[in-house]
């Protein structure tokens, strides 16, 4: 006696790829922004949960070039001590 298959393989990536796109949101903090200042820790702040590690691009809505100078930001305030 077979049972039914514990997964439907079919639907399974459809159904996971429509949850990552309706959590995808766009950052107003970052509209029409060229160069992040990597001083201001205040605005690096949004970009880093309570524990301290930094947020993914799906979540802050930032493009490429945006995600790496937020990680580089992160990092170097970290270094100098001005982030956990």
């Amino acid at each position: 006696m077979r049972g039914k298959p514990k997964t439907d393989r079919k639907n399974a990536g459809k159904k996971r790829r429509r949850a990552a796109e309706t959590i995808r949101k766009k950052s107003r903090n970052l509209e029409g922004v060229r160069n992040l200042d990597l001083g201001n820790t205040d605005m690096l702040r949004h970009f880093v949960t309570d524990f301290g590690k930094i947020l993914p691009a799906r979540l802050t809505g930032a493009n490429a070039r945006q995600q790496r100078q937020i990680k580089r930001g992160v990092r170097r305030a970290r270094n100098v001590g001005l982030l956990p």
